[in-house]
Protein backbone atom coordinates (compact mmCIF):
# COMPACT_ATOMS: atom_id res chain seq x y z
CA UNK A 1 0.00 0.00 0.00
CA UNK A 2 3.43 2.43 -0.12
CA UNK A 3 2.16 3.86 -3.63
CA UNK A 4 -1.32 4.44 -2.77
CA UNK A 5 -0.39 6.20 0.44
CA UNK A 6 2.17 8.54 -1.41
CA UNK A 7 -0.19 9.61 -3.71
CA UNK A 8 -3.28 10.23 -1.42
CA UNK A 9 -0.81 12.16 0.50
CA UNK A 10 0.11 14.34 -2.76
CA UNK A 11 -3.18 14.96 -3.44
CA UNK A 12 -3.64 16.53 -0.26
CA UNK A 13 -1.01 18.63 0.47
CA UNK A 14 -1.05 20.21 -3.07
CA UNK A 15 -4.42 20.65 -2.75
CA UNK A 16 -4.45 22.68 0.22
CA UNK A 17 -1.32 24.36 -1.19
CA UNK A 18 -3.48 25.65 -4.33
CA UNK A 19 -6.47 26.41 -2.14
CA UNK A 20 -4.23 28.16 0.35
CA UNK A 21 -1.92 30.01 -1.24
CA UNK A 22 -2.52 29.81 -5.12
CA UNK A 23 -6.61 30.77 -5.04
CA UNK A 24 -6.13 34.34 -6.11
CA UNK A 25 -5.53 33.62 -9.84
CA UNK A 26 -6.61 35.86 -12.52
CA UNK A 27 -9.96 34.08 -14.08
CA UNK A 28 -8.64 34.08 -17.60
CA UNK A 29 -5.70 32.19 -16.22
CA UNK A 30 -7.78 29.56 -14.41
CA UNK A 31 -10.08 29.24 -17.38
CA UNK A 32 -6.88 28.61 -20.06
CA UNK A 33 -5.36 26.11 -17.38
CA UNK A 34 -8.54 24.30 -17.13
CA UNK A 35 -8.76 23.60 -20.96
CA UNK A 36 -4.61 23.06 -21.01
CA UNK A 37 -5.51 20.24 -18.54
CA UNK A 38 -8.69 18.93 -20.41
CA UNK A 39 -6.79 18.91 -23.53
CA UNK A 40 -3.79 17.14 -21.44
CA UNK A 41 -6.22 14.86 -19.88
CA UNK A 42 -7.90 14.24 -23.85
CA UNK A 43 -4.58 13.23 -25.61
CA UNK A 44 -3.58 11.23 -22.24
CA UNK A 45 -7.17 9.09 -22.99
CA UNK A 46 -7.09 8.87 -26.45
CA UNK A 47 -3.20 7.45 -26.06
CA UNK A 48 -4.47 5.23 -24.09
CA UNK A 49 -7.46 4.33 -26.21
CA UNK A 50 -5.63 3.40 -28.94
CA UNK A 51 -3.97 0.32 -26.95
CA UNK A 52 -6.83 -1.69 -27.62
CA UNK A 53 -7.40 -4.44 -29.90
CA UNK A 54 -11.05 -5.59 -29.39
CA UNK A 55 -12.84 -2.72 -30.86
CA UNK A 56 -16.23 -4.64 -30.51
CA UNK A 57 -15.58 -5.13 -26.65
CA UNK A 58 -15.03 -2.01 -25.84
CA UNK A 59 -17.80 -1.02 -27.67
CA UNK A 60 -19.91 -3.12 -25.53
CA UNK A 61 -18.52 -2.39 -22.25
CA UNK A 62 -19.36 1.57 -22.89
CA UNK A 63 -22.83 1.16 -24.14
CA UNK A 64 -22.84 -1.46 -21.05
CA UNK A 65 -21.15 0.29 -18.64
CA UNK A 66 -23.08 3.77 -19.00
CA UNK A 67 -26.74 1.87 -19.26
CA UNK A 68 -25.67 0.14 -15.75
CA UNK A 69 -24.61 3.52 -14.04
CA UNK A 70 -27.84 5.34 -15.45
CA UNK A 71 -30.07 2.64 -13.80
CA UNK A 72 -27.76 3.03 -10.62
CA UNK A 73 -27.42 6.83 -10.50
CA UNK A 74 -24.01 6.50 -10.30
CA UNK A 75 -23.28 10.14 -11.35
CA UNK A 76 -26.26 11.56 -8.86
CA UNK A 77 -24.45 9.78 -5.95
CA UNK A 78 -21.63 11.12 -6.14
CA UNK A 79 -22.59 14.20 -6.82
CA UNK A 80 -24.97 13.91 -3.29
CA UNK A 81 -22.01 12.65 -1.63
CA UNK A 82 -20.38 15.63 -2.21
CA UNK A 83 -22.75 18.16 -1.87
CA UNK A 84 -23.41 16.41 1.69
CA UNK A 85 -19.74 16.87 2.28
CA UNK A 86 -20.06 20.43 1.48
CA UNK A 87 -22.76 20.82 3.47
CA UNK A 88 -21.52 18.94 6.48
CA UNK A 89 -18.24 20.76 6.33
CA UNK A 90 -20.10 24.52 5.62
CA UNK A 91 -17.78 25.05 2.28
CA UNK A 92 -20.23 26.09 -0.29
CA UNK A 93 -21.05 29.58 -1.59
CA UNK A 94 -17.99 29.25 -3.25
CA UNK A 95 -19.60 29.89 -6.59
CA UNK A 96 -20.34 27.04 -9.25
CA UNK A 97 -17.02 27.24 -10.57
CA UNK A 98 -15.58 26.97 -6.99
CA UNK A 99 -18.14 24.33 -5.76
CA UNK A 100 -16.67 21.56 -3.10
CA UNK A 101 -18.92 18.61 -4.93
CA UNK A 102 -17.94 20.14 -8.31
CA UNK A 103 -14.41 20.14 -7.49
CA UNK A 104 -14.44 16.54 -5.55
CA UNK A 105 -16.10 15.24 -8.49
CA UNK A 106 -14.23 16.33 -11.31
CA UNK A 107 -11.16 15.22 -9.56
CA UNK A 108 -12.15 11.93 -8.51
CA UNK A 109 -13.17 10.96 -11.69
CA UNK A 110 -9.84 12.10 -13.41
CA UNK A 111 -7.55 10.60 -10.99
CA UNK A 112 -9.34 7.22 -10.38
CA UNK A 113 -10.00 6.40 -14.02
CA UNK A 114 -7.33 5.35 -16.17
CA UNK A 115 -4.70 2.75 -17.11
CA UNK A 116 -2.03 4.40 -13.99
CA UNK A 117 -4.62 3.76 -11.65
CA UNK A 118 -5.57 0.01 -12.93
CA UNK A 119 -1.86 -1.19 -13.83
CA UNK A 120 -0.37 0.93 -11.47
CA UNK A 121 -2.24 -0.58 -8.27
CA UNK A 122 -1.79 -4.20 -9.77
CA UNK A 123 1.78 -3.87 -10.07
CA UNK A 124 2.00 -2.40 -6.88
CA UNK A 125 -0.29 -5.29 -5.45
CA UNK A 126 1.17 -8.66 -7.48
CA UNK A 127 5.22 -7.03 -7.53
CA UNK A 128 5.52 -4.74 -4.62
CA UNK A 129 6.83 -2.18 -7.57
CA UNK A 130 5.23 1.30 -7.31
CA UNK A 131 6.57 2.75 -10.15
CA UNK A 132 3.69 3.51 -12.20
CA UNK A 133 2.08 5.03 -8.91
CA UNK A 134 4.68 7.11 -7.80
CA UNK A 135 4.27 8.58 -11.60
CA UNK A 136 0.73 9.37 -10.76
CA UNK A 137 1.29 10.91 -7.60
CA UNK A 138 3.67 13.16 -9.44
CA UNK A 139 0.94 14.09 -12.29
CA UNK A 140 -1.84 14.34 -9.26
CA UNK A 141 0.63 16.44 -7.51
CA UNK A 142 0.05 19.33 -10.43
CA UNK A 143 -3.44 18.69 -11.14
CA UNK A 144 -4.45 18.91 -7.34
CA UNK A 145 -2.67 21.47 -7.30
CA UNK A 146 -3.84 24.07 -10.11
CA UNK A 147 -7.47 22.16 -9.41
CA UNK A 148 -7.39 23.02 -6.23
CA UNK A 149 -6.75 26.91 -6.58
CA UNK A 150 -9.05 26.90 -9.36
CA UNK A 151 -11.98 24.88 -7.88
CA UNK A 152 -11.92 24.65 -4.68
CA UNK A 153 -11.29 22.47 -1.52
CA UNK A 154 -13.47 19.74 -2.95
CA UNK A 155 -10.08 18.31 -4.39
CA UNK A 156 -8.40 17.68 -1.57
CA UNK A 157 -11.30 15.30 -0.60
CA UNK A 158 -10.62 13.10 -3.79
CA UNK A 159 -8.16 11.43 -1.57
CA UNK A 160 -10.87 9.50 0.02
CA UNK A 161 -12.02 7.54 -3.38
CA UNK A 162 -8.91 7.78 -4.77
CA UNK A 163 -7.79 5.45 -1.64
CA UNK A 164 -11.11 3.45 -1.74
CA UNK A 165 -10.07 2.59 -5.21
CA UNK A 166 -6.50 2.06 -5.31
CA UNK A 167 -6.36 0.41 -1.92
CA UNK A 168 -8.91 -2.16 -3.03
CA UNK A 169 -7.06 -3.11 -6.67
CA UNK A 170 -3.82 -3.29 -4.40
CA UNK A 171 -6.01 -5.56 -1.76
CA UNK A 172 -7.77 -7.81 -4.37
CA UNK A 173 -4.88 -7.60 -6.84
CA UNK A 174 -3.44 -11.05 -4.92
CA UNK A 175 -7.02 -12.78 -4.85
CA UNK A 176 -7.75 -12.65 -8.88
CA UNK A 177 -3.94 -12.95 -9.61
CA UNK A 178 -5.02 -15.99 -11.51
CA UNK A 179 -7.55 -14.32 -13.50
CA UNK A 180 -5.61 -11.07 -14.57
CA UNK A 181 -3.88 -11.63 -17.77
CA UNK A 182 -2.12 -9.04 -19.90
CA UNK A 183 -4.82 -9.08 -22.14
CA UNK A 184 -7.91 -8.44 -19.71
CA UNK A 185 -5.78 -5.92 -18.18
CA UNK A 186 -4.35 -4.15 -21.77
CA UNK A 187 -8.74 -3.68 -22.68
CA UNK A 188 -9.60 -2.41 -19.06
CA UNK A 189 -7.08 0.34 -18.91
CA UNK A 190 -8.58 0.94 -22.63
CA UNK A 191 -12.06 1.70 -21.37
CA UNK A 192 -10.03 3.70 -18.33
CA UNK A 193 -8.80 5.84 -21.12
CA UNK A 194 -12.17 6.76 -22.74
CA UNK A 195 -13.40 8.14 -19.34
CA UNK A 196 -10.31 9.95 -19.26
CA UNK A 197 -10.97 11.83 -22.54
CA UNK A 198 -14.37 12.37 -21.47
CA UNK A 199 -13.45 14.20 -18.53
CA UNK A 200 -11.43 16.38 -20.79
CA UNK A 201 -14.32 17.04 -22.96
CA UNK A 202 -16.21 18.54 -19.93
CA UNK A 203 -13.33 20.67 -18.45
CA UNK A 204 -13.45 22.73 -21.81
CA UNK A 205 -17.12 22.97 -21.81
CA UNK A 206 -18.46 21.55 -25.03
CA UNK A 207 -20.49 19.29 -23.77
CA UNK A 208 -21.33 17.83 -20.26
CA UNK A 209 -20.97 14.05 -19.80
CA UNK A 210 -21.95 12.58 -16.89
CA UNK A 211 -18.62 10.41 -16.71
CA UNK A 212 -19.34 8.98 -13.04
CA UNK A 213 -22.24 6.92 -14.97
CA UNK A 214 -19.63 5.44 -17.01
CA UNK A 215 -17.12 3.84 -14.48
CA UNK A 216 -18.91 0.24 -14.76
CA UNK A 217 -17.65 -0.02 -18.29
CA UNK A 218 -14.19 -0.44 -17.30
CA UNK A 219 -14.88 -3.84 -15.25
CA UNK A 220 -16.93 -5.14 -18.55
CA UNK A 221 -13.51 -6.50 -20.37
CA UNK A 222 -12.92 -8.19 -17.11
CA UNK A 223 -16.02 -10.47 -16.78
CA UNK A 224 -16.97 -10.69 -20.36
CA UNK A 225 -13.29 -12.34 -20.91
CA UNK A 226 -13.74 -14.31 -17.71
CA UNK A 227 -16.89 -15.56 -19.18
CA UNK A 228 -15.24 -15.89 -22.82
CA UNK A 229 -12.67 -17.97 -21.17
CA UNK A 230 -14.72 -20.46 -19.15
CA UNK A 231 -17.36 -20.99 -22.12
CA UNK A 232 -15.25 -23.74 -24.45
CA UNK A 233 -14.79 -25.81 -20.85
CA UNK A 234 -18.41 -26.56 -21.01
CA UNK A 235 -18.07 -27.43 -24.70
Amino acid sequence: MFGVVVNVIVIVVCSLAGFLFIKKIPSGVEESVKKAIGLFAICIGIRGALDCQRVLLMLISLTGGAAIGELIRIDSLVNRLGAWAEKRLNMGGGGEERSFSKAFVSYTILSCTGSIVIVGSLQSGLTGNHELLFMKSAMDGVGSLIFSASMGIGVAFSAIPVFICEGGIVLLSGAVKEFLTPEIIREMSAVGCVLVAATGFNFLSIKEIRVANFIPAVFIPLVYMLIEGYIPRFF
